[in-house]
């Protein structure tokens, strides 16, 4: 028998670990792409960790929405 309150919770806590893992990896991405093509500029690195927030959260809206 589990609690709503534990599902959300479960639920929350997979949010935050997707959006830290996707936030770097995008990040890591923007950094090499910066380093490579971009001649050290930083518009990669927050536009590569902003695609990656984003990602995470639209997977974190959908999870949340989910009836499960």
């Amino acid at each position: 028998m589990t609690f709503s309150e534990d599902q959300v919770g479960v639920k929350l806590d997979r949010c935050v670990s997707d959006t830290i893992i996707k936030g770097s990896g995008g990040l890591l991405i923007g950094s090499v792409m910066s380093l490579l093509f971009f001649k050290r500029r930083v518009w990669p690195v927050w536009l590569g960790s902003g695609f990656g927030v984003g990602v995470a959260y639209s997977t974190c809206e959908k999870n949340l929405n989910s009836s499960k």
